[in-house]
């Protein structure tokens, strides 16, 4: 049984966040993105590749495989989640997720830009070991935080993540702008090294997160019987939701809004690459930027619920990602992309810390099956992220510019603002 609200327990699983965020900053927004771009057409001699024979623009490839890496969580994350709880094995799944995830951003070393089809295999390996690792790092929030503290506990993991993210960032971008100095031939070599640094980094810090958490109840041998738990304990967290109006019209806003969030975040790369002309280096600093203001924008937001409450908090940031949206299809120059991904950065470690303790908040006090709620959340948003990169790329396929992509991502923000109003969650979170 984990004590909550245990200084040295919230900072050994806060560090979770400052282990695996390295991959969601480094590998699937800074740095592989534009690589991948960049060796791609340099092999291929423009923006179509070939892909097990078939013809495809490299952006629109790299949004289906992430939106396919988000798939398989999907389908898979019921029957783990519920194996995890019921038989006591949430930790070993964090673990076992955590390490497919970092070996396979090592693996992303030997992509050179011919070998587009392993280079995107390492990819979606990478996405689903952190994307399952996250099912059950989140189930640990009720367990190690009571509900006046999940607001702070949860900014205090994605801040942790935001400034772990930033430290290795600033060394890739060493790295990058002067290899000769760490005895690499050029800045492609040395980026790939930093695809290695980010795999050490993650299994290295994430040690001490296992070291703290610890599994409820007893560990139970795995039968088929347990296999389908996972699926019955899914049903049973519908019917709960089903059965509180909040709870239903906050998560069906968080699938409306989470559609434009994750896609933007993961996407934002490309189309500063595309669109605007970024160049690799220009990119890792407004990164850094993003990050070190996501920092303050996490802590701003839960201080904001706890004077106005969380669906205020949320309601504001939707409000700003309308407007970031929006004036993304205006966009021309590079001076105000960064005024524009400033606005980002602080609505992005708003909106994810205040939707997880959210959430969190409305799960019923007795429950102890934390892990398949979580597996609900995250299913909630991995379909949000499969359905939004799939619109973003199919729209940049059809329109050819990733304008038209960026200004549709505002729709699924009005959406969620609309039904969040109606989730009416400062009454029924009192």
């Amino acid at each position: 049984m984990l004590e909550k609200n245990n200084k040295k327990l919230i900072n050994a699983w806060s560090s979770f966040d400052w282990a695996n965020s390295v991959y969601n900053l480094i590998v699937t927004t800074a740095i592989f993105p534009i690589y991948y771009l960049t060796t791609t057409q340099a092999v291929y001699g423009g923006e179509m590749v070939r892909f097990f024979n078939i013809s495809i623009k490299n952006s629109v490839l790299y949004s289906f495989a992430i939106s396919f890496s988000f798939l398989i969580i999907v389908f898979i994350s019921p029957i783990l989640s519920g194996i995890a709880d019921y038989g006591g094995l949430k930790k070993q799944f964090m673990q076992f997720f955590t390490y497919l995830g970092s070996l396979s951003c090592i693996g992303l070393y030997f992509f050179t830009g011919e070998n587009v089809e392993y280079g995107i295999a390492c990819s979606i390996l990478a996405s689903i070991g952190y994307a399952g690792s996250l099912v059950f790092y989140n189930g640990f929030l009720p367990e190690v935080a009571s509900n006046e503290f999940m607001d702070k506990v949860s900014a205090k993991g994605f801040s942790m993540g935001y400034i772990g993210s930033v430290v290795l960032l600033v060394v890739n971008l060493l790295l990058f702008q002067k290899p000769e100095l760490f005895g690499f031939e050029n800045g492609g070599s040395a980026t790939r090294f930093g695809f290695i640094l980010v795999g050490i980094w993650w299994i290295g810090f994430s040690q001490i997160s296992f070291s703290y958490l610890k599994d409820r109840g007893k560990r139970k041998k795995i039968t088929w019987d347990i296999l389908g738990h996972g699926i019955k304990e899914l049903k049973k967290v519908f019917k709960t939701v089903k059965s509180k109006l909040a709870m239903s019209r906050f998560l069906t806003s968080f699938f409306l809004y989470s559609m434009g969030v994750q896609t933007v975040m993961l996407l934002a790369p490309l189309f500063a690459d595309k669109e605007i002309g970024l160049g690799a280096d220009e990119m890792i600093i407004v990164v850094l930027i993003i990050q070190i203001i996501a920092i303050g924008g996490a802590y701003f937001f839960a201080f904001l619920s706890k004077l106005k409450g969380n669906g205020f908090a949320i309601s504001t940031t939707l409000i700003i990602w309308i407007f970031v949206c929006i004036a993304g299809y205006f966009l021309k120059d590079k001076i105000t992309f960064y005024a524009l991904a400033a606005f980002l950065g602080f609505v992005m470690g708003g909106i994810q810390s205040i939707s997880r303790s959210t959430y969190s908040k409305l799960i019923p006090t007795e429950t102890k099956d934390t892990a398949s709620f979580f597996s609900f959340y995250d299913i909630t948003e991995k379909l949000a992220i499969v359905i939004g990169s799939l619109s973003y790329g199919l729209i940049d396929q059809l329109t050819g510019s990733m304008r038209n992509s960026m200004l549709f991502m505002s729709i699924f923000f009005i959406g969620g603002f609309v039904l969040l109003q109606l989730a009416n969650l400062k009454k029924n979170m009192e």
